[in-house]
């Protein structure tokens, strides 16, 4: 039987990461991780600046990324679908939200 273990890290939405740190922390290469800018699954702070840095949010993205490809087995292409359309869901779920918010139930 295969335990897993998991390490809760908290990171500041401010923070910012190299590649090498990216792929250090979400478990993918920086070959893979290269691809998936190149997808636009992943975009960096500045894609201009003479060292790439990536936001908190890349960091959480490349680690479901990783999970993707482990748990469904999916290539790079297939996870940078996956992850936009999870983020479009995500966008949905926080407009409804917002839609619900303005017209509460009305209890008889």
């Amino acid at each position: 039987m295969k335990v897993e273990t998991y390490e809760a890290m908290w990171f500041d939405e401010h923070q910012q990461f190299s590649l090498a740190e990216i792929a250090d922390l979400s478990g993918m290469s920086e070959a893979e991780l290269r691809e998936l800018v190149d997808y636009v699954a992943l975009v960096p702070v500045d894609s201009d600046a003479i060292e790439v840095r990536f936001s908190a949010e890349c960091l959480q993205r490349a680690k479901m990324a990783r999970r993707l490809r482990r748990d469904f087995d999916l290539d790079l292409s297939g996870i940078a679908l996956a992850l936009s359309l999870l983020e479009r869901v995500r966008e949905l779920e926080t407009q409804l939200q917002a839609l619900r918010a303005q017209f509460p139930k009305s209890h008889p």
